[in-house]
């Protein structure tokens, strides 16, 4: 028997999954995706905000609305573009520190501009941000809000 179908076994034995339960989601039993491999379905979604994977997290743990799934959705998918713009900007960024520092002298100007442009992109995504979380702030109500604020608190979700 492969070693990891051992760890399944086990936790399939502990959890009732041999007694008539089924040893699938959706069959009455826990479920055999419980794995270290997807995690125990509590941290789903943990990380920087995207659209997908956070969205359904988000709406698990905060008991959203279609209506706000909706509303949240079109905020996150803002949010992702914005931060896939700044993720360009910081390649660029990149490429003129190294234009500046690859020549026979050094091109303070050149390294200026990187610079700036690191600077500025810093404050769009931060104006992004604080646009997005004023928009959270409103479509959720205030149970919704305490629990998000705790999970960002803890590090569970990470803005």
């Amino acid at each position: 028997m492969h070693p990891g179908m051992m760890w399944w076994w086990k936790n399939a034995r502990r959890h009732g999954c041999g007694d008539g339960e089924g040893a699938h989601a959706g069959e009455g039993g826990p479920g055999w995706q419980a794995g270290p491999w997807r995690g125990s379905g509590e941290d789903f979604g943990a990380g920087a905000f995207g659209v997908r994977r956070p969205l359904r997290f988000l709406a698990y743990k905060l008991n959203l609305s279609e209506e706000q799934v909706a509303q949240l959705a079109k905020v996150l998918d803002e949010l992702k573009t914005e931060r896939a713009q700044a993720a360009v900007d910081d390649r660029r960024t990149v490429a003129a520190f190294a234009d500046a520092i690859g020549l026979e002298t050094f091109a303070e100007a050149r390294a200026r501009e990187g610079g700036d442009l690191r600077v500025k992109s810093a404050e769009r995504l931060r104006d992004a941000v604080v646009t997005a979380l004023g928009k959270i702030h409103a479509v959720l109500d205030s149970g919704q809000r305490a629990q998000l604020a705790y999970l960002i608190r803890t590090g569970v979700l990470s803005i």
